[in-house]
């Protein structure tokens, strides 16, 4: 896989890209991930890359020509599968979309920032628009961490345990079950016996009812979907 980031502030991904699931997946030759500076492609001798929106209002917008300038450059070396923006008030990311996106070759993910892009960027060449929660970030590239975060563990190879992945909360439309390790007393604080009884179908009821309980209490909208 590849991804091609275009973002205001490529320094914001040095600590999630260089570290744990997302490092070993590069370490591999699982996914290419490329950081492009927008302001590069910016106009004029200052590089500018925002202006005030018409008809007025505060705050600036993302311009037309440098957006589609960079997005066309990438184009023309490769098919992208998905052009995604990261927007509040894009599809909600879950863990169906991020299944999805990690089964494709390249994807391009546009950081907003300001009051967001030229609408014509967004009709013209985005394919997806993403938002990871009801509320807004000062801009788009947290949100795109998380994207890539979500698709990138799901490749094959990247997991040392691939069926750790299957048994994530959400593949499912629940929520995982409690889980537990050494020691089994801990301040007389019991592991439950089923878990160490052996009896694997016992223990996958017993995780199913925990995964269905868990998910009627805390997120009880999963089960009305």
């Amino acid at each position: 896989m590849r991804i091609d980031i275009i973002t205001l502030f490529p320094e914001m991904f040095e600590g999630p890209f260089n570290h744990s699931i997302i490092q070993r997946a590069k370490k591999k030759n699982l996914v290419e991930i490329y950081i492009h500076q927008l302001r590069d492609f910016g106009i004029g001798k200052h590089k500018q890359v925002d202006d005030y929106a018409y008809s007025g209002g505060a705050g600036m917008v993302m311009m037309i020509e440098p957006i589609a300038t960079i997005i066309e450059s990438l184009k023309n070396e490769r098919a992208y599968d998905e052009i995604i923006y990261t927007s509040p008030d894009g599809k909600l990311l879950d863990q169906p979309m991020a299944n999805k996106l990690s089964t494709f070759q390249n994807i391009i993910i546009l950081c907003g920032h300001y009051k967001g892009i030229d609408e014509r960027i967004r009709e013209h060449y985005i394919t997806t628009e993403i938002s990871i929660g009801n509320y807004v970030l000062s801009g788009g590239e947290l949100a795109a961490a998380v994207i890539t975060d979500s698709m990138v563990r799901l490749i094959p190879g990247v997991l040392g345990n691939e069926v750790s992945a299957l048994s994530d909360s959400f593949q499912d439309q629940l929520i995982s079950p409690p889980v537990y390790t050494r020691p089994r007393n801990f301040k007389g604080w019991e592991v439950p016996d089923i878990l160490l009884s052996g009896n694997e179908r016992k223990i996958s009821e017993w995780k199913l009812d925990q995964s269905l309980k868990r998910t009627r209490e805390r997120r009880p909208d999963l089960l009305n979907e």
